[in-house]
């Protein structure tokens, strides 16, 4: 056994009882500031004071922003217009947890069998906690970089996530799409393309970003044999319109299923005309103002000044990396005649953190990162940066080649950890 191996075992060892930590600590962090006054008591109204005080104390501080619709949803379905803004995948797992948990306890027959709220979050926490992506960044990383310490850093790094509520303890989208994205992106890296398929679609049951996997699939099966002039067999372009049709299909249903709803009725509903007929998009745009530049007014400038950190590193990463790594082999590609220079620092091979293979990251994160900037809600990127492998490379990237903004971005994760844990449970934004 060579004494890598031995020392990537021991790496993955300890990431494990880092997350385990790591997981305590949010927890009793965010039951100790579930104290604190709220700013919205809603969540009083749905979970009113119980005998089983534990319960409370752990389940109670769950209940903020988006869990309330994905609360909702799993016990009732889709009942209200808005809550298509929110995919099925979360509502899905808290039931099926919490019918799971049910079994352990005595039901009364008397009782109503609707799960209760209690039930659901309670469900969607322990779903959460199996959801730990951090042994799986650690493989990816080794993966691509080769390097046992950069893959072990970027995995410390991954501890101090911008949300740790909404990662690690909440039923939202987080801590699946996280999971899910991970894994199917380890599968692309190694060649499984239609395990890598499966996961994004998964994923894609999550958010509606996970859309943009798809083009993983689409760069490692044909993108990337283009540029390294590999031959490719002519069954590849018809099995990636299908692996890739696969990805499509949760956004393509759920926008089916509400158009069965709300469009074939004597009276349907204002966006059935659009073209394509997208209820997403349109309960974005009506309920949440999502669209181009709608967010940028003087009022969220508080918001975009939260998001900066990873608003400023991941598009730092990305262009430092197109320009040294991937435009270099583009440029080797269509000019085959030209070779890049041994003597030259730029080139791919003199850092792990310029290896080839991670380009669709960082196309992937430039990109992700754009659209939150100028078409969304700017401040989610700090629940979304932890689905991007590339944010955690990026922050290794600075602690290694730029110490000294290396340890402002720790140190600002810790103090803004910290920070968002009480802003989640007092029920103040950013959400």
């Amino acid at each position: 056994m060579t004494d890598a191996l031995v020392g990537s075992e021991s790496h993955v060892r300890i990431l494990r009882v880092c997350s385990v930590l790591a997981w305590i600590l949010s927890l009793s962090m965010t039951a100790l500031s579930s104290n604190l006054p709220l700013f919205d008591s809603s969540p009083n109204a749905v979970l009113p004071p119980s005998e089983s005080s534990w319960t409370r104390l752990a389940i109670h501080p769950l209940l903020r922003w988006d869990t309330f619709y994905f609360a909702h949803i799993s016990r009732h379905g889709y009942i209200h217009e808005h809550e298509r803004a929110f995919f099925l995948g979360s509502p899905l797992v808290m039931r099926a947890v919490a019918q799971c948990l049910r079994l352990f306890r005595p039901v009364d027959l008397h009782e109503v069998q609707l799960l209760s709220y209690d039930e659901l979050l309670l469900g969607g926490m322990v779903a959460a906690l199996s959801c730990s992506s951090t042994t799986t960044l650690y493989r990816l990383t080794l993966h691509h970089m080769g390097s046992p310490n950069v893959a072990f850093l970027a995995s410390l790094l991954s501890l101090l996530p911008s949300s740790p509520v909404t990662l690690r303890l909440v039923p939202c989208t987080e801590p699946f799409f996280t999971y899910l994205s991970y894994r199917g992106m380890l599968y692309c890296a190694r060649g499984q393309w239609l395990l890598a398929s499966g996961c994004f679609a998964l994923a894609g049951m999550f958010r509606s970003n996970g859309i943009m996997l798809a083009g993983f699939i689409i760069w490692g099966m044909l993108i990337e044999p283009f540029i390294t002039s590999q031959k490719v067999g002519i069954t590849r372009l018809p099995y990636s319109i299908i692996l890739t049709s696969v990805i499509l299909m949760p956004f393509v249903w759920h926008q089916f299923s509400a158009y069965l709803v709300f469009c074939t009725v004597d009276n349907p509903a204002p966006w059935c005309s659009h073209v394509p007929p997208s209820i997403y998009g349109y309960v974005q745009a009506k309920y949440w103002n999502v669209g181009f530049l709608r967010y940028w007014t003087p009022q969220q400038l508080p918001n975009f000044l939260i998001a900066a950190p990873p608003l400023a590193l991941l598009p730092s990463y990305s262009a430092h990396y197109l320009h040294h790594a991937l435009l270099p082999r583009l440029r080797a590609s269509l000019i085959p005649h030209q070779s890049p220079n041994k003597d030259d620092s730029s080139t791919p091979t003199a850092s792990p953190f310029l290896a080839p293979s991670i380009a669709p990251h960082a196309i992937h994160a430039l990109i992700l990162t754009l659209t939150l900037l100028f078409a969304a809600h700017t401040q989610i990127i700090l629940r979304l940066a932890a689905s991007m492998p590339f944010t955690y490379w990026a922050a290794a990237w600075l602690l290694v080649e730029h110490r000294r903004w290396g340890k402002y971005w720790v140190g600002w994760s810790v103090i803004w950890g910290a920070v968002s844990i009480i802003l989640w449970t007092t029920f103040l934004p950013p959400a």
